[in-house]
């Protein structure tokens, strides 16, 4: 790998030049290390509540469809079909928050009609009980949704810092080794002629051995 296809100045100042990037660069990874451990932390948060969330949304699910057995048993499929006729819905507000950059879902409220009338024990049973398990499904949309979210930014940092730390440092090291190896080349040859050129100096100032006979 040759300096060069990094396009670095010549002389001191490529050494300088990549320097000072390979500092960034290791304090890139250092940032980017720091922020996979808080994302590994928050996805083990985030997936406990989606285990919780999830059992209890099948807890309500099961006692939502036993309500509606008890009520069909009790009033009949009439009484099932006025109570859910209205045309009235659920009103879900989501909220979300930035967890390192992502953003993400993070709670939510789930606002249920009201009843129109007066439709009997099983019946009201059922409805709140539909109504409990709709909230605990919105709860577990939650969760799961900020699961993803943080598992994607998770393998994403992953592969930023692998390139950074596993590719570009090394490449820079490489890079800084030879350009301060040739300087190191450079500085040595210049020594070399400089004693040369000043050994030549003292030679020429002291008188020759023809010279000194004749004298």
């Amino acid at each position: 790998m040759s300096p060069s296809r990094l396009a670095v100045p010549p002389g001191r100042a490529g050494r300088l030049w990549l320097e000072r990037r390979l500092e960034v660069a290791r304090r890139g990874a250092d940032l980017l290390d720091r922020k996979l451990r808080i994302l590994q932390s928050e996805l083990d948060r985030l997936r406990s509540s989606a285990e919780q969330t999830a059992r209890e949304w099948d807890r309500s699910c099961a006692t939502a469809e036993l309500w509606l057995l008890r009520a069909g048993l009790l009033g009949g499929q009439r009484a099932i079909r006025l109570a859910s006729q209205g045309g009235q819905f659920a009103d879900v507000t989501i909220s979300h928050a930035v967890t390192m950059g992502a953003r993400h879902p993070a709670d939510a409220a789930c606002a249920m009609p009201r009843p129109t009338g007066w439709d009997g024990p099983a019946v009201a049973g059922a409805r709140e009980a539909h109504r409990a398990a709709l909230a605990a499904a919105v709860r577990h949309a939650v969760a799961t949704g900020a699961l993803r979210v943080i598992e994607a930014e998770a393998v994403a940092t992953r592969y930023r810092l692998r390139a950074v730390r596993d590719r570009w440092i090394p490449r820079l090291e490489q890079a800084l080794a030879e350009v301060t190896f040739s300087i190191e080349e450079l500085e040595r040859a210049d020594g070399a002629r400089l004693r040369l050129a000043a050994g030549a100096r003292v030679s020429a100032s002291r008188p020759g051995r023809d010279e000194r006979q004749r004298k």
